[in-house]
């Protein structure tokens, strides 16, 4: 009778894996990494500027310093998947994004990444707010939000320097309910973002 028992148990087990109990936030044998990947905003109704622009490492808001990929999936709850991570922390990967889509849309005379000795004339600096994925009964979506603040490098009043601040936030809602999916709502908020970032800089410093 214990037998049978056994053997009726280990034949639930498998077809409890086999039959589609097993998901995606359960734990696998091997990480799976995963990185933002869209194609740079094409801006093509402005002229581009003389102006040197330097970007800034984005800091992180601490629940979300992780390369661990958290959702949320109840009320004041936030979970991690066990073996998918991204491939870089969300603030390196907004402001690698972010400086490619600026450098790309050609509108400034120079670009520099964080660590560079070139002279610049004007510094962009930001935080990474919101990096989860928000599992809800009627879909889940990529919510990204970010801060960035643009001051002028040689402006020798204080209250003068900081030229524009501004919060963005976007929700994109996905279908493909695993990490793949997340990371592809996820390329499009930052598409998103990055394209309005471009557009506000771009107007303060045409002024």
């Amino acid at each position: 009778m214990y037998s049978k028992i056994r053997i009726c148990l280990l034949c639930v087990s498998v077809l409890c894996l086999t039959g589609g109990c097993f998901n995606f936030k359960q734990p696998r044998n091997k990480v799976q990494y995963y990185m933002l990947e869209y194609a740079s905003p094409e801006i093509t109704d402005l002229a581009p500027l003389p102006v040197s622009l330097k970007i800034e490492r984005f800091s992180v808001a601490s629940a979300y310093n992780s390369k661990r990929i958290l959702y949320r999936d109840a009320s004041f709850k936030r979970d991690e998947y066990f073996y998918h991570k991204w491939r870089a922390n969300p603030g390196d990967m907004v402001t690698d994004f972010l400086g490619r889509d600026i450098r790309s849309s050609g509108l400034f005379k120079a670009v520099l990444p964080h660590g560079s000795d070139f002279p610049f004339s004007f510094v962009l600096e930001g935080s990474v707010d919101e990096f989860v994925e928000w599992d809800e009964p009627d879909g889940w979506k990529a919510v990204l939000g970010v801060t960035v603040v643009l001051m002028a490098a040689n402006e020798p009043d204080v209250s003068k320097r900081v030229l524009f601040q501004k919060a963005y936030r976007v929700e994109k809602p996905f279908t493909e309910k695993t990490p793949r999916g997340l990371a592809q709502a996820m390329s499009m908020a930052m598409g998103d973002i990055s394209t309005a970032i471009i557009r506000d800089v771009y107007s303060v410093l045409k002024k």
